[in-house]
């Protein structure tokens, strides 16, 4: 039985003695007895207390299935779920319709990338990343998978492909464990991805650039692993500050007839 119900129990015995004996319950007894009923109430409301406490902290720790893959193991999930909110950040704040050094700077930073033009090659540099036709796929991946080595699977790509020490270096922490890379595209058209992201880091992409095949190719679209439409952008710089026009076209044609390419290619349309 509960204090708080073992003390009410005392005090209905007390009162229900015969008037004669009433006074056989000391003063001193009485107050002992409001006491333990004070202190047992004091308790209730702290075992309250240290149960919603409980179960605020339950509440905070994501469920397993957002935070595991179980088509893609290698995918940081929650890394990928920061990388959107910070697309939407960029899909809105007009920075995508700038110069295009800067919408790529801001494409880095949603990615969860730092932006490292001056660093080796495989020391983190960052320079190539959403600059050419094949660097367009921003993935996130689970710390121990950053070490996976291209066997040979994904093809077009170096044996090895040893991207593991640049992915640490450039990857910004604030995201969440894990880490970030502009991982290579080619393969992405086949059913399913045959690319770096979805083979050598077992990872989905968090984004993919895909430029559109307009007169001069000068839009771009942010699309999810689904081929779904994240944000777009048109840098006010014009085509000479892009890409190379034939990386642009390029970075098309290995999208093309995928669900990759749809967003891009309905844009086109309709311009």
């Amino acid at each position: 039985m509960h204090l708080s119900q073992l003390a009410a129990a005392s005090l209905i015995a007390s009162a229900s003695l015969p008037q004669v004996s009433s006074f056989a319950l000391s003063r001193s007894n009485f107050i002992s007895q409001i006491s333990l009923l004070s202190f047992a109430a004091q308790r209730s409301n702290a075992s309250n207390t240290e149960c919603n406490a409980s179960s605020t902290d339950k509440e905070a720790t994501p469920p397993l299935s957002q935070m595991y893959d179980a088509q893609y193991p290698g995918t940081a999930v929650q890394r990928l779920k920061a990388v959107h909110e910070r697309v939407k950040v960029i899909a809105a704040d007009g920075t995508l319709n700038g110069p295009w050094e800067e919408a790529r700077r801001r494409i880095l930073w949603a990615g969860g990338l730092r932006d490292l033009p001056d660093a080796a090659p495989g020391a983190g540099y960052t320079g190539h990343s959403f600059n050419d036709w094949n660097h367009v796929d921003l993935t996130t991946m689970n710390d121990e998978i950053a070490d996976n080595q291209n066997d040979g699977s994904v093809k077009g790509i170096a044996v090895g492909n040893r991207l593991g020490n640049g992915i640490r270096v450039a990857s910004l922490p604030e995201l969440g464990s894990g880490g970030s890379w502009s991982t290579c595209a080619m393969g992405c058209n086949q059913d399913p991805p045959n690319d770096v992201a979805h083979i050598q880091f077992r990872s989905r992409i968090a984004f993919k650039l895909v430029w559109v095949p307009n007169e001069q190719y000068d839009t771009f679209v942010l699309v999810d692993d689904d081929g779904k439409l994240l944000a777009k952008g048109k840098p006010s710089d014009g085509p000479d500050a892009l890409p190379h026009l034939r990386e642009r076209m390029m970075n098309f044609k290995i999208m093309e007839g995928s669900k990759y390419a749809s967003v891009a290619e309905q844009i086109a349309k309709e311009t």
